[in-house]
C-alpha cells in the first residue's frame, strides 16, 4: 500500500543526494537543472548554466563556461577557459554508417569560442579515432566539424561553414559563411575562403579562394510591389529607372545623372537614388 510513496521519498533523497553532491563541488557555478554524470571532471572553476548535460568520460580544464543547452558527450578532453554557447552539441557520436560505438574521442584545446549549434563529431576506428580542435579558434554558429577533423590553433570557421570527415583545417586559416568541405581535403595555414565557396580540393597556404560571383539584378520585384499595393504609375517609374540603371550603355554615375535631371521621378526614384549615392561597396547590375 505505501510502494508508491517511499519510491517517491528514496527518489527526492537521491536528487537532494545529487544537490549537495553539486553545491559542494561548486556552490554558485552549476545550475541545478545541469546533469553531470558522476564519471565527469569538471574543475571548481567551470561555470554550467542551465540544462545542459556533461556525459561520462568528460574533461573539462579549469575555467569552461557552459552558457546553457549544451550537450558534450565523451570520451572528450577539452582544455582550459573555453566557452560553449546554447545548444551546440560536442563530442556526439560521428556521422559515420560504419561508426558502431567504438571508444573513439574529441581533443579540445584552450581558449576556444564554439558558438551556438555548433556541433563537432568524435572521430571513428578507421580515421584514426580522434578528432581534434586547437587553441584560440572561433567556431561560430550552425558550423559542424565532423569526424577525425583536424582543427589548428587560431582558426575560424563562420557561420554554417560544414567540414566533412577528415579535414584538416591548418592554423590562422578562415573558412567562410556556408562553405562546404569535402572529406580529406587540406586548407592551408593562413589561407581564407570566402563565404559560400564549395571546396572540394585543397586550399593553398596564404591564398584567397572563392567561388565565382557572377551575380546580376535582373530588373525590378514587379510581382512584389504589386501585392504590396504599389500603383501602376508608381511601378511604370521604378520600372523606368531600372532600365536606365541596367539595360542603358550608361555606367552607374550617368545614369545617376540622367535620372536626377528628370522631373516627376518620384518619391520611389528619389529613395533608389540615394541609396545608389550612399553605398560604399557599389551596387550590384
Amino acid at each position: 500500500m505505501n510502494s508508491a510513496p517511499a519510491t517517491k521519498q528514496a527518489s527526492d533523497a537521491n536528487d537532494s543526494i545529487m544537490n549537495v553532491h553539486l553545491t559542494a563541488i561548486h556552490p554558485t557555478a552549476i545550475h541545478p537543472t545541469a546533469i553531470i554524470d558522476p564519471r565527469a571532471k569538471v574543475p571548481a572553476s567551470c561555470k554550467v548554466g542551465p540544462y545542459c548535460v556533461i556525459g561520462a568520460e568528460v574533461e573539462l580544464g579549469e575555467d569552461c563556461r557552459l552558457v546553457s543547452h549544451v550537450a558534450i558527450e565523451g570520451p572528450a578532453k577539452i582544455g582550459a577557459d573555453n566557452a560553449f554557447f546554447p545548444f551546440c552539441a560536442i563530442g556526439m557520436a560521428p556521422q559515420d554508417t560504419t561508426y558502431k560505438g567504438e571508444a573513439t574521442r574529441l581533443e579540445i584545446g584552450d581558449h576556444n569560442e564554439i558558438r551556438e549549434c555548433v556541433t563537432i563529431s568524435r572521430g571513428t576506428v578507421k580515421g584514426g579515432g580522434v578528432t581534434r580542435v586547437g587553441s584560440h579558434t572561433l567556431i561560430m554558429a550552425y558550423a559542424h566539424i565532423g569526424h577525425d577533423s583536424v582543427i589548428g590553433d587560431h582558426c575560424m570557421l563562420v557561420n554554417g561553414a560544414t567540414l566533412a570527415g577528415h579535414v584538416t583545417v591548418e592554423e590562422w586559416a578562415v573558412v567562410g559563411a556556408l562553405c562546404p568541405v569535402h572529406q580529406f581535403v587540406r586548407i592551408g595555414a593562413h589561407s581564407y575562403i570566402g563565404g559560400g565557396t564549395t571546396i572540394t580540393q585543397d586550399v593553398l597556404p596564404f591564398s584567397m579562394t572563392s567561388a565565382a560571383r557572377d551575380t546580376h539584378a535582373y530588373g525590378m520585384n514587379k510581382v512584389g510591389l504589386e501585392r504590396r499595393g504599389f500603383s501602376k504609375e508608381r511601378v511604370r517609374k521604378i520600372h523606368h529607372a531600372y532600365k536606365t540603371l541596367l539595360a542603358s550603355k550608361m555606367n552607374t554615375s550617368q545614369a545617376l545623372e540622367t535620372l536626377k535631371a528628370e522631373a516627376d521621378k518620384g518619391e520611389d526614384v528619389e529613395m533608389l537614388i540615394r541609396f545608389i549615392e550612399a553605398s560604399e561597396r557599389g551596387i550590384i547590375k
